[in-house]
């Protein structure tokens, strides 16, 4: 058992700025509850912006101190992930990062390790797919948050790769690992934020909403076209008043994808919930989302679209306590279980067929974007109104039902989503595919390179009239004067682009007053004094100062 880990963070530091993705999210919630309850002696956070691991430990930490120590270390620096054993991503395209593997190490230094949150985008698949053409090896996985995820992703693995067998011939259907790993939430804080009567009655008060009124909440996203159609979830609210005998109040916390989606939800409320109070609230004020975790009843989410996978908030919401009515869809029905923490909508599409593959051909070819096309797919996405409208209308009924199904979700909670229950899972996981690596004979050596991606200056060498070698010679251009020359002087902000890689300026002064010393010289001479970690600098930097017309080749 590896008491490290290495996490591959595309970013610098860690946080959420206002209308965060369900995917930051969810990724910042994991690297936490890694950092916190995974047990690790030290977790090494590879970020391609540099970024102080003071400042990570305590965007990592909770309540309490953490006795992980966290380390920063650049994203390409790839020894911290073999000296892990586990190069774990937030992300499911493992193929790049699996040909870095080899062109630095070999494949089996160390495990990759992704993790998926949508499979709907046509290019997020591609990346995905990738994995069956790339260095990816038993003892690497893909994580799956869902029965379903898992499901729909070994369908679209298994097609791909009877279509390369049909292409290329061979037997062989090579595909990652796919073990199926919920995400979680933290129980005690929600806890915390759910079980405050005060909070609760100050915000009904706010809000108008009497002790025994009932208020049914959705938290998320407020978008049509990439989360859920909200016409749906109107009448449902609406209809339950109606089985209730008594209208509902409906509270939506989340924020618009677009401004002007606000007037549509506004005129949607009308036309299907016109005697249905809606309160809009802003969800990237966390203190507001806290009341209103206190001040609910139950929570709404019918989602119909394609793009969720595992869905956070359901969960969020049976650990604050809450019934859930929520659409029998991908994820959903994974963690509310029907009749126990809530109620499930049945869900229809159409079959597959000339229209929807029409749908996806327009988006292929850049006519539509990928939210008009998931957002499309999910108008032909049928939630069932009545279904949701009578499981709302039992609860609101039955203070004694809400109350029963609320404590059986927070249980299923404390029980299956807490992270407290779900990292053992994960660290379960990596030790597994270290014991597969370890296990594994040695394989045969393939190319150190992706083909597809490779050295720029291998894959374009017919570009240039020549390579530099040992035996070029330099020389200073006549008319140069080493000592004033502005490549060598810093004197134009034009010349420090992409300095970074090569020799730095006082260096090259040296190496060029040498040159000019010795007329002709033969670069593999000059480059023996000098260190050989250092040489690849030296070398693009005189090229770089030919380029400056400072130096001469032959």
């Amino acid at each position: 058992m590896s008491g490290e880990l290495a996490i591959h963070h595309l970013g610098g530091g860690l946080g959420l700025g206002p209308n965060a993705f369900g995917r930051d999210v969810a990724n910042l919630a994991l690297y936490r509850a890694l950092a916190r309850y995974g047990g690790y002696e030290r977790l090494h956070m590879l970020t391609s912006i540099e970024t102080d691991a003071a400042g990570l430990a305590a965007a990592l930490a909770g309540p309490t101190p953490l006795t992980t120590a966290i380390e920063s270390a650049p994203l390409l620096n790839l020894s911290r992930a073999r000296q892990a054993g586990t190069l774990f991503r937030g992300k499911a395209d493992l193929a790049e990062m699996a040909w870095a593997r080899r062109g630095v190490m070999n494949d089996s230094a160390y495990s990759l390790v992704g993790l998926i949150h949508t499979i709907a985008p046509p290019l997020t698949r591609e990346e995905i797919a990738q994995s069956s053409l790339a260095p990816v090896h038993p003892w690497d996985a893909i994580i799956c948050t869902s029965p379903a995820v898992h499901d729909s992703i070994k369908a679209m693995f298994e097609g791909w790769t009877d279509y390369l067998g049909e292409r290329f011939g061979g037997p062989r259907r090579p595909m990652p690992h796919l073990p199926v790993l919920p995400l979680g939430v933290e129980l005690d804080e929600i806890t915390a934020l759910a079980d405050r009567p005060d909070i609760r009655r100050q915000t009904r008060e706010r809000l108008g909403v009497a002790e025994d009124d009932v208020l049914a909440l959705w938290v998320g996203r407020l978008s049509f076209f990439e989360k859920a159609a909200p016409q749906p979830m109107f009448r449902a609210v609406e209809e339950a008043g109606q089985l209730a005998g008594r209208p509902l109040h409906f509270a939506l916390a989340g924020w618009f994808a677009r401004p002007s989606d606000r007037d549509h939800f506004e005129a949607a409320a009308r036309a299907y919930a016109p005697n249905t109070t809606i309160h809009w609230i802003d969800g990237n004020d966390a203190d507001q989302l806290g009341q209103m975790w206190a001040a609910s009843d139950v929570f709404l989410s019918l989602v119909d679209n394609i793009q969720e996978t595992f869905g956070l908030a359901p969960v969020e919401a049976m650990a604050a306590g809450l019934p859930v009515v929520a659409s029998d869809w991908d994820g959903y029905r994974f963690t509310i279980r029907h009749g126990q923490e809530g109620f499930l909508a049945p869900t229809l599409t159409p079959s597959a067929g000339p229209p929807s593959e029409a749908l996806l051909r327009r988006h292929l070819a850049r006519i539509d974007t990928y939210q008009s096309y998931v957002g499309q797919a999910a108008q032909y996405t049928a939630v069932d109104v009545g279904a949701a409208a009578r499981g709302l209308a039992d609860l609101a009924r039955s203070p004694e039902l809400r109350a029963r199904m609320g404590a059986a979700g927070r249980q299923r909670v404390r029980e299956t989503f807490d992270w407290r229950q779900v990292i053992p899972g994960y660290r379960a996981l990596f030790d597994e595919l270290a014991e597969i690596r370890r296990a594994a004979p040695a394989a045969e050596p393939g190319p150190r390179l992706n083909p597809l991606h490779g050295d720029p200056f291998a894959d374009h060498r017919s570009f240039p009239t020549a390579q530099l070698s040992a035996d070029l010679r330099l020389s200073v251009r006549p008319g140069v004067d080493p000592a004033r020359d502005p490549a060598l002087a810093s004197a134009v902000e034009l010349d420090s682009f992409g300095e970074a890689w090569r020799a730095p300026r006082p260096e090259l002064a040296e190496l060029t007053a040498q040159i000019a010393a010795r007329p002709g010289v033969r670069l593999g001479d000059l480059l023996a004094t000098i260190p050989p970690e250092r040489r690849a600098r030296v070398v693009y930097g005189l090229v770089w100062l030919c380029k400056m017309g400072v130096l001469d080749w032959r």
